[in-house]
């Protein structure tokens, strides 16, 4: 592959729902641009983006693709670097990384299925990340699919930024062509994306006029002078109406709607004309950061003539094609056989060659441009969001904005002996997805994996097994739920043993009763007088009741918002040790604390739901069924509402998913612990009998 400078490169990112045909339009455009000769089909396995074991398996993506394709543009040839990212939400994470490194979108939409809760979510992240966007409809091949209808919906939902630039050619319930609203031309097309010029037919004459009068109105916003034009009847050049609709699609006031037919790879020669058209080249951005021997912001445009300064945005670790670094390359040129120092970790690597990554090949390049994305493999100690420099200028520039995953369960190895196979194996996921987290619940002896949804968790597992091939089982994780008493009581405990020479003896009254503070375990006081116990052994009472709150008697969980006093007791000169008054205390506690009305205490998470108005009801209805208290709720100005509640964290299991069916997808949720609160009398029950049954377990 050719070396390109940084006006040649177009970093595109591939969005929508999953199934709308985001694989299939990069497989489109790879045969379009001579990169393949035979297009890759989904339900082979073939696609060049979708190779993974998994995607082929499941048949959708699982994971961002790089394809890089080489064009021959209006101005010369060009590298567009396209991201084909997944769909499904789980999968969210990959792609937060490919838009953090994109400098425009194309949102793929599916003619037949419409505006879908992907399409939104990608029109959101555009908005987010500034992207300049093209909407490109697919499944034109559908004699179902209905072009004008979609283009109202898509007025309506994402307002004047929508403009068609092409109005579809049907012959015969086939789609053979379409118009060019900008040049005012008919085109047949001949083979694949080719196309000839033809007559515009009759029949397309009345829609075609709506869509160009919207097309002429969105130009003549982009200017007062423009605007006087309009309304004056002055008709704008082909020249004016070209360079305005670049301009104000390179800053994303207009939108342009292209169409086609992934299948049949119809459309995309002009899709790619558009590309090189319409989207920006890096050097029209800057990159931002921070000069680490100033701690002062650092900003610089994409120019190749300086030090070299790159951000690893993902990295690629399998068992077969080895470890990745992809990086996009901010400021000058990195080359083979050279050492970089990576910032964040004050370290240097050695980087021998350089890759472009296409699907699952890695193709040697002997160099990399300011703008440019590619890959150094077998980096040792860089990660994800790690930026490389030379040691003389330092920047750090800021790591990808990764969702934060929410969704957990227990999991442990199948077959005893695997767990540390099991471990190594779940680090070299989770150097490849930074939405996946393990946390050792010590607490409660399991071990937890969190990520964005149950199906992300469920290719985790698939994953371990075919990569790495231990297995891995995924259960309800238990809750750490907390034990404390509700009245006063006095109690006496006294250990005496015998056993020739010296006994044992130690004898301590105590009151136990709530403290008030359920932050803390236990407070500790002594109101002894006469000395009835030496102050010495005040510690070994202390020691005795440190132990006992860390298993509770009622279900064996941690005790909290515990008083205890020694107010008397008495000792032997010559039987009583430290040994006897802890064992006193621990006697003392266990009957103390059953006798103190004990209660179960469950943990409440602060919740918070967005989603569009429409679903206010259902959620607030569901939350309400999950024992959960609603507080409020508020705008975010964005038609949508932010509804926060106070839930048990054991009422949040499996929430992903059932919020997501009730929204079609669309509602996200946060939450953090907040507090403990007495459980109702059923799930202390429930619980209580569920510790016995396992203790019971363990002990046979």
């Amino acid at each position: 592959m050719n070396v390109y400078g940084t006006k040649q490169i177009r970093n595109v990112v591939l969005l929508g729902h999953g199934g709308a045909g985001k694989t299939t339009a990069a497989e489109a455009m790879a045969l379009v641009t001579g990169v393949t000769k035979r297009m890759g089909k989904i339900a082979d396995g073939s696609t060049i983006s979708d190779y993974d074991k998994e995607e082929i398996k499941r048949q959708f993506s699982i994971s961002t693709s790089l394809v890089p394709l080489e064009y021959n543009g209006e101005n010369g040839p060009i590298k567009i670097n396209l991201l084909d990212t997944p769909g499904y939400f789980d999968f969210v994470g990959e792609v937060e990384e490919a838009m953090s490194v994109a400098d425009a979108a194309i949102i793929v939409v599916n003619c037949k299925a419409g505006i879908e809760v992907g399409t939104e979510k990608a029109w959101e992240l555009c908005e987010e990340y500034r992207l300049p966007r093209i909407i490109f409809v697919t499944n034109m091949d559908d004699d179902q699919a209905s072009f004008r209808e979609l283009i109202l919906k898509l007025e309506k939902r994402f307002g004047r930024k929508i403009a068609p630039f092409q109005v579809p050619i049907r012959e015969n319930e086939k789609f053979v062509g379409f118009v060019n609203v900008v040049k005012m031309g008919g085109r047949r097309f001949t083979n694949l994306s080719d196309y000839e010029e033809c007559e515009i037919p009759e029949y397309t004459k009345k829609n075609l006029g709506i869509v160009r009068d919207a097309l002429i109105e969105a130009v003549a916003e982009t200017s007062e002078e423009y605007m006087e034009r309009y309304f004056s009847g002055e008709e704008f050049t082909q020249e004016e109406i070209s360079a305005a609709l670049r301009e104000h699609v390179t800053e994303g006031n207009i939108v342009p709607v292209l169409m086609g037919s992934g299948v049949n790879a119809q459309g995309f020669s002009h899709l790619l004309q558009a590309i090189d058209k319409y989207f920006p080249s890096p050097d029209k951005f800057e990159c931002v950061g921070v000069d680490v021997s100033t701690g002062e912001r650092f900003t610089a445009k994409y120019n190749d003539d300086v030090s070299l300064s790159a951000r690893v945005f993902k990295t690629v670790v399998d068992p077969f094609i080895g470890k990745y670094s992809l990086m996009k390359i901010c400021t000058g040129t990195l080359r083979p056989d050279s050492v970089i120092y990576n910032v964040n970790k004050d370290a240097e690597e050695k980087v021998q060659k350089i890759y472009v990554l296409r699907g699952k090949d890695a193709i040697e390049v002997p160099e990399l441009k300011a703008g440019d994305i590619g890959a150094v493999a077998k980096l040792t100690v860089t990660q994800t969001g790690d930026t490389m420099a030379v040691r003389t200028a330092p920047i750090v520039y800021h790591k990808p904005k990764i969702s934060t995953p929410y969704t957990y369960m227990a999991y442990a190895a199948k077959t005893k002996g695997d767990e540390d196979k099991i471990s190594t194996a779940l680090s070299k996921l989770m150097e490849e997805d930074l939405t996946l987290r393990t946390v050792s619940d010590v607490e409660n002896r399991q071990s937890l994996i969190y990520g964005i949804g149950d199906q992300q968790l469920e290719v985790v597992v698939s994953k371990l097994l075919a990569r790495y091939k231990v297995d891995m089982v995924l259960s309800k994780p238990k809750f750490a739920f907390r034990e404390t008493l509700r009245k006063k009581v006095e109690v006496q405990g006294k250990y005496k043993k015998q056993s020739g020479g010296h006994g044992q003896y130690g004898d301590v009254k105590m009151e136990f009763e709530p403290s008030g503070d359920l932050e803390k375990p236990y407070v500790f006081e002594e109101r002894v007088f006469g000395g009835a116990v030496p102050r010495n052994y005040f510690p070994a009472v202390e020691k005795g009741i440190q132990e006992c709150v860390l298993k509770g008697p009622l279900a064996g969980y941690p005790v909290v918002g515990l008083k205890a006093t020694l107010v008397d007791g008495s000792y032997h000169p010559v039987d009583s040790s430290e040994l006897a008054f802890k064992m006193a205390a621990t006697m003392a506690f266990k009957k103390g604390f059953m006798d103190a009305t004990p209660v179960l205490l469950e943990p409440i998470a602060s919740l918070k739901v967005t989603v569009p108005d429409k679903f206010t009801g259902d959620v607030m209805g569901d939350l309400n069924r999950r024992r959960g208290r609603v507080l409020g709720m508020n705008s975010d100005h964005y038609g949508k509402q932010v509804i926060e509640a106070d839930v048990p964290m054991s009422e949040l299991y499996g929430y992903n998913t059932d919020l997501r069916s009730m929204t079609g997808g669309i509602g996200v949720y946060s939450y953090e612990f907040s507090r403990y609160e007495q459980a109702p009398g059923d799930v202390q029950k429930k619980e209580v009998e569920a510790r016995a049954a396992q203790a019971e377990a363990e002990k046979d």
